[in-house]
């Protein structure tokens, strides 16, 4: 098996590819045969710089053409693709690099202050605004080609590395996650029965490179359906991103809660006539935010639900009507259970299960790797507390560790988050426990107002209220703090656990 060669063989070559919207607002369309030639150009270029089979190659390139071409390129001659978003700071890219040790780093040149201060020591391709060109330290010149014959696919196990991608870490250092050739292939399940792509449609999942729901939606999921993805390589702006979904004639919307959330409160919603479905993942939507945008544009945003290590395993299905607060159901074939509250799978029935974490079960050696696939064994605990319904739904609770227990109680963030959100004056929230003499803890929350509203003493006993009358009175908090942001991962997810300390 080879991805990158299975996956072009299966397009017809005219058929549109990509859609790349540039920081400096140019636009290029790319066919299946143009992205295949710049694919074998990256190829080369690896190879010609000294990668091999099993080598790590790190990008922080922004969505870009040139960072799918990177990844792909890597999937070709059976290297290891380690992408990494461009808001990581010298101290997070130490980090992956002491972990993952890579071979090359394929940067673009607005990174360049970033990365010299994260001191790699291995060579570094910098990619220039404008040219496909490229250049490195002792390594000379060169442009993005190659003229001779296309470089020959390798063929691969099912097994054998294919992509590191670190978790986000919400509850502390993130962990590299590497996953196989059959998490690449396994994504067909989640893009025929939750993305849903057509092929001839167009799909935009907004999340930036180097998260996993990158990784596996920018591009890789739509060509698996025959789709067209959109990139576009600029920062989040609510406005701009309505604008651009009427532009582009987008048909799959993918994005992040968060980015649901902050259009639906800052910007006008509207009818968008292109748009044949939107997803969401990552954590859960607020029942406010899925209303707000089904009031909107006719449509349901479906919820999902998966992890760094396993990949998408549930999703509110295609053509049924979303459930408030509910992230679907498990996949066809994948195996959930709810066990004491905690969601756990069989990770035999899980086609995009991790291998393992690097530096644990997974390990670079001399010559290769040495895995001990995580798959094999037994159950995986996902540290997330859900509900199930009888008729197999399931409802996010929060993280095993961000569960409130007050006098007895046990309390989920979600739900009191979903009542402050509602409130008019909220445009974020975050509940947290705090310690508590005689309950153990209380339910604290940290608020971001909308514009135009202050923080008072009033209010915060207006918000309190609002969640008595919202949920259950047990449930409210007895601690309103206002903030002018919270705390959040490069993903957008909020680090309750900073919260936790900060009081």
């Amino acid at each position: 098996m080879n991805f990158a060669r299975d996956i072009l063989e299966a397009q017809p070559p005219a058929r549109l590819a990509l859609v790349e919207l540039g920081r400096d607002g140019e636009r290029r369309e790319w066919t299946f045969a143009e992205i295949e030639r710049l694919i074998d150009a990256s190829a080369a270029t690896l190879v010609y710089r000294g990668v091999g089979r099993g080598d790590v190659v790190m990008t922080l390139i922004g969505n870009r053409v040139e960072w799918v071409a990177m990844l792909m390129g890597c999937f070709r001659i059976g290297a290891v693709a380690l992408p990494c978003t461009e808001q990581l700071r010298a101290k997070d890219l130490r980090l992956r690099l002491a972990v993952a040790r890579p071979a090359l780093i394929v940067a673009h040149e607005r990174n360049r202050e970033e990365l010299k201060a994260a001191t790699p020591d291995c060579p570094i391709l910098w990619i220039r605004e404008g040219a496909p060109l490229c250049e490195g330290p002792a390594l000379g010149e060169g442009p993005l080609s190659h003229e001779g014959p296309p470089l020959g696919a390798i063929e691969l196990d099912e097994g054998d590395p294919a992509l590191i991608t670190f978790t986000s870490g919400t509850a502390g250092e993130p962990k590299a996650v590497v996953h196989g050739q059959r998490y690449l292939y396994g994504q067909r399940l989640q893009a025929e029965s939750w993305l849903g792509a057509q092929a001839g449609d167009v799909v935009w999942c907004t999340a930036a490179s180097g998260w996993s729901k990158s990784a596996r939606n920018v591009f890789i999921a739509p060509w698996l359906t025959g789709a067209t993805a959109l990139l576009h390589d600029a920062r989040f702006d609510p406005h701009e991103r309505l604008d651009l979904i009427e532009r582009e004639l987008v048909n799959v919307l993918c994005m992040a809660p968060t980015e649901y959330r902050v259009i639906a409160k800052r910007a006008t919603l509207r009818r968008l006539p292109s748009l044949t479905g939107m997803v969401a993942a990552g954590e859960a939507l607020n029942p406010e935010v899925l209303h707000a945008w089904r009031e909107a544009t006719g449509l349901d945003v479906r919820d999902g639900y998966g992890q760094t290590e396993t990949g998408q395993m549930t999703a509110m299905p295609i053509g049924r009507a979303a459930r408030p607060g509910s992230m679907g159901r498990a996949l066809d074939g994948v195996s959930l259970t709810v066990q004491d509250g905690e969601l756990v799978a069989d990770p035999r029935t899980v086609p995009t299960f991790f291998l393992g974490y690097l530096g644990k079960s997974v390990e670079r050696v001399e010559g290769g790797w040495r895995i001990e696939d995580r798959r094999d064994r037994g159950p995986w605990h996902t540290g997330d507390r859900v509900s199930e319904g009888a008729d197999g739904y399931l409802h996010f609770e929060g993280r095993a560790d961000d569960v409130i227990v007050s006098a007895g109680y046990r309390i989920g963030p979600f739900e009191v988050e979903s009542a402050l959100v509602a409130h008019p004056a909220v445009a974020e929230a975050a509940a947290v426990a705090a310690p508590d003499e005689e309950r153990g803890a209380v339910v604290r929350a940290v608020v971001v107002l909308r514009d135009g509203h202050a923080p008072s003493p009033e209010l915060a006993r207006e918000l309190q209220e609002h969640v008595k009358r919202e949920t259950a009175p047990y449930k409210y908090p007895r601690i309103v703090d206002f903030a002018a942001e919270l705390p959040k991962t490069a993903s957008g997810k909020v680090r309750r656990a900073q919260l936790r300390k900060a009081r």
